[in-house]
């Protein structure tokens, strides 16, 4: 059996979810449901619910997800998309859930449909975390439900949310999450309201994993940006960014320290400090995850991928890969669909 090794300082949380996976205790499960009204925008449903089935991808089964409608049959999308969902929406499907979610779109149509805003009355009154997407928050204000709370809803609607809801405060912010109401203006506010949501029930290693697997941008391999997580000094993020930046052809400490505008000495001090690293064995560490990433998310080939993270040598990007996960890279899950 091979013995692990430690990931160290800012790349242990990017690998934390990955090397202690299997030593968490279990996790209670939450409950959530999505009413899609009719012309619901299916760009903030899906970024909504992927960052639920991003979540059970990396920890399983912590998010259960139903679709509802309002009435039996099939609900059209903004995009023109017909869908069918799970169940029509009543008193004893709230039961069974945590989170519901009001999915409305541009040309949903604001009207305060008499059974939707009994719905969402009981819902609160059970406790229920309610939330809304683009113009779902219109439907939670007509319930009465955001009385004294802040709210996002898309600038469209904003007028309209403002007139029902003298005494809620209605922001122009992409989305917002005040207590047990969740709104989002838009679909990357959805996603980020999601996003936040999970980290009030889970650790900060989910939501970095969640983060990296959803900012993946798989026509190039790299991702679209570094983890926003990372707290450190102004000069080392700038070194760190230069390494994130050139994974495939790995610059020397020197290269480093000349591009950064410090000597070798300070970029040594500075990951040490603050890190509890040495450069080098940071670099590594940010390019054998970047490869763990690449192999699990990417169709590219186990050469392909050493080649794509500055690795001189199957055997050598072998030996390293299994130090750190305890398995050869040619024993990866690849999560590709």
């Amino acid at each position: 059996m091979i013995e692990r090794r430690a990931f160290s300082g800012g790349m242990k949380g990017k690998n934390l979810r990955y090397v202690d996976e299997n030593r968490r205790s279990p996790s209670a499960r939450t409950r959530t449901g999505f009413v899609l009204l009719e012309h619901f925008s299916l760009p903030a449903f899906t970024q909504t619910l992927d960052t639920f089935v991003t979540a059970n991808l990396l920890r399983p089964d912590l998010f259960t997800s139903q679709t509802f409608g309002m009435h039996e049959g099939e609900v059209t999308s903004d995009l023109g998309l017909v869908i069918r969902p799970d169940a029509r929406l009543d008193a004893s499907a709230l039961k069974a859930l945590d989170l519901l979610v009001i999915c409305g779109g541009y040309r949903t149509e604001l009207k305060a449909d008499e059974q939707l805003v009994h719905l969402l009355t009981t819902a609160a009154e059970q406790g229920i975390t309610l939330a809304g997407l683009w113009n779902g928050a219109w439907f939670l204000g007509a319930a009465g439900l955001l009385d004294r709370y802040r709210c996002a809803i898309h600038p469209e609607h904003r007028a309209a949310l403002a007139e029902i809801c003298k005494v809620s405060e209605v922001t122009s912010e992409a989305f917002v999450i005040d207590r047990d109401r969740l709104t989002a203006a838009s679909p990357a506010g959805a996603f980020h309201m999601a996003l936040e949501w999970i980290k009030t029930l889970h650790d900060k290693a989910l939501i970095e994993g969640i983060e990296d697997i959803l900012s993946f941008e798989e026509s190039r391999y790299r991702r679209i940006k570094p983890s926003r997580h990372m707290t450190v000094s102004a000069p080392l993020k700038e070194v760190v960014k230069l390494m994130d930046a050139n994974l495939e052809e790995p610059l020397e400490l020197e290269q480093l320290a000349v591009y950064a505008g410090r000597s070798r000495r300070q970029i040594e001090r500075l990951f040490q400090e603050q890190l509890g690293t040495t450069p080098q064995r940071y670099y590594l560490e940010l390019r054998i995850t970047e490869a763990r990433r690449l192999l699990q998310h990417t169709e590219l080939t186990q050469v392909e991928v050493l080649v794509a993270c500055g690795f001189v040598s199957p055997s050598h990007f072998s030996k390293c890969y299994s130090a750190y996960f305890g398995y050869r890279p040619s024993k990866e899950k690849r999560l590709v669909k």
